[in-house]
């Protein structure tokens, strides 16, 4: 294997300097740090994990905690977090978190306390006060995307305003016959998202007058198929059908925009469909959604617990609520209804 000495020797500068280098850590002018990459890169050198770790006491590890590896939006985010974190030299260690107390408790009993990791993110996970507890005795920087926990430092999106949004948009086109996918009771965890955005909903139809409907709201589980069965059973109830239907997900509103047109609706000249995340479908299926940008959540996440790795300031804030942005995106299912 080629040493650090040889990378030196032919950048011209000394081991320190290399180690600074390549490492990210301490001053490193320009014209030597290019010199010691283009060495290292040319001899093929990679720095010992095992080495660096026992040089600087870190293992340039992140451990990231997440409730679902098969759902788009967590996946998404668990993306950026790994892209972002991989150009700063630093691995990932990922630990599914699911109900499962027994499992719950390993992870935070044994593995985050094998000192493996350098600093933990939690992807939108509700944790109990125990959990916490753990975590913060870890004495480690812990980054949560998600609701507010008061001891940890967060990183959230207002849902019920995200839900606002979506609503105000289908009232301004003139709807007021919208339905609402949200989530059965066994979906509805960790802060409890689709029962905000079912508030956002609800708030924004009382503020334009409108009594809320319980025929306009279907359970699904946040999948296409989930989606399209609760649009068919929304399509097609005797008596008035909606105008509109506002997806809690945009898997659920692709779900929902299949419906009508196995139903015989046009989408959106006879039903408008608005979802919310900002899924990579979305602009396929012409699909007017809220961003909520989740593999920017991801590098803001890596990009924070970077920063609390390397600051010194013990004055940082904890909960900056809303800090996360969403934006409205019209595509081509939402349309003004017909005089």
């Amino acid at each position: 294997m080629v040493s650090i000495d040889e990378v030196a020797r032919q950048a011209g500068v000394s081991t320190a300097t290399v180690s600074r280098a390549l490492s990210g850590r301490g001053h490193v002018s320009a014209g030597a740090k290019a010199k010691v990459e283009a060495a290292a890169k040319s001899l093929g050198y990679v720095v010992s994990a095992s080495a660096s770790s026992l040089a600087s006491g870190r293992t340039r590890n992140i451990g990231v905690l997440v409730p679902f590896l098969d759902r788009w939006f967590f996946s998404t985010v668990l993306s950026g977090i790994a892209s972002a974190l991989m150009r700063r030299g630093y691995d990932i260690t990922l630990y599914s978190l699911t109900a499962d107390r027994a499992e719950r408790h390993d992870i935070f009993d044994t593995f985050l306390r094998r000192q493996r990791v350098d600093g933990v993110i939690a992807i939108s996970l509700e944790l109990g006060e125990e959990e916490t507890e753990r975590l913060v005795a870890l004495d480690l920087p812990v980054i949560a995307i998600g609701g507010p926990n008061p001891r940890l430092t967060t990183l959230t999106v207002d849902d019920v305003a995200v839900a606002r949004l979506a609503t105000e948009h289908l009232l301004a086109l003139g709807h007021r016959a919208i339905a609402h996918i949200g989530a059965s009771p066994e979906f509805d965890i960790d802060f409890h998202i689709p029962t905000q955005r079912r508030q956002g909903f609800e708030q924004a139809l009382a503020d334009a007058g409108i009594t809320v409907s319980p025929s306009l709201f279907e359970p699904a589980d946040f999948t296409i198929e989930g989606g399209f069965r609760a649009a068919k059973q929304l399509l097609g109830k005797p008596g008035g059908r909606p105008t509109a239907i506002f997806a809690a997900s945009d898997e659920m509103a692709i779900g929902a925009l299949l419906a009508a047109r196995e139903l015989g609706y046009r989408v959106p000249e006879d039903l408008s469909v608005i979802g919310i995340d900002g899924h990579e479908l979305g602009e396929f299926f012409r699909l007017t959604t809220v961003d909520q940008f989740p593999l920017g959540q991801g590098e803001r996440a890596a990009d924070a617990i970077l920063e609390a790795l390397e600051s010194t300031d013990a004055e940082t804030p904890t909960h900056r609520p809303g800090e996360l942005p969403f934006e409205l995106i019209v595509r081509g299912s939402t349309a003004r209804l017909p005089a």
